[in-house]
């Protein structure tokens, strides 16, 4: 059923989906990125073209046709299982981390059945250590949304039971 919070999850999905498209947008049209390469921000951050033929941080380069279809169909099928998860989720935290990922999972999939790669763009870097890849305002959301989850699971565990319950394990 679709309650006001998981209208909220997929609101912020959409949110997520249509800044990505915007952002990507201007950076390959007005500020012509591909063709300038880099556009100096600040002095640990910069605009840097990069197309991503991979999965997170470039990883699994997807080489030829039937990689990248196999690569489509896979991250297709994970944002249907989060976004069926997210349909099932009852606690707002952990529905509003699902939007994250699932509309950074959707630009993202957008990108590869459009161009075939993903548009990276944001380079954070110090001097010329770079501590991450070239990445996408829908990689943030991704690793947003699943820092989300990890810290609500981490929270939500119970705690051990003092009161003496027999069924409670004493070396757990």
């Amino acid at each position: 059923m679709l309650t006001r919070l998981r209208i909220e999850g997929l609101a912020l999905a959409a949110v997520v989906f249509a800044i990505d498209r915007v952002i990507k947008a201007v950076m390959v049209g007005p500020l012509a990125l591909p063709s300038r390469g880099v556009i100096d921000i600040l002095p640990f951050f910069d605009f840097r073209y990069a197309e991503n033929y991979g999965v997170s941080f470039g990883m699994f380069t997807a080489t030829s046709l039937e990689m990248r279809l196999g690569l489509i169909v896979v991250t297709a099928l994970i944002a249907t299982g989060v976004f069926i998860w997210m349909l099932r989720e009852t606690l707002r935290g952990d529905i509003l981390g699902l939007g994250l990922i699932l509309g950074g999972a959707i630009g993202n999939i957008f990108d590869r059945l459009a161009y075939g790669y993903v548009i990276d763009y944001a380079d954070l870097h110090i001097g010329e250590w770079r501590p991450f890849q070239i990445f996408n305002l829908a990689d943030v959301a991704i690793t947003f949304g699943v820092l989300i989850l990890l810290a609500r699971s981490f929270k939500s565990r119970e705690k051990p039971n003092d009161s003496g319950d027999s069924t409670a394990t004493e070396n757990a």
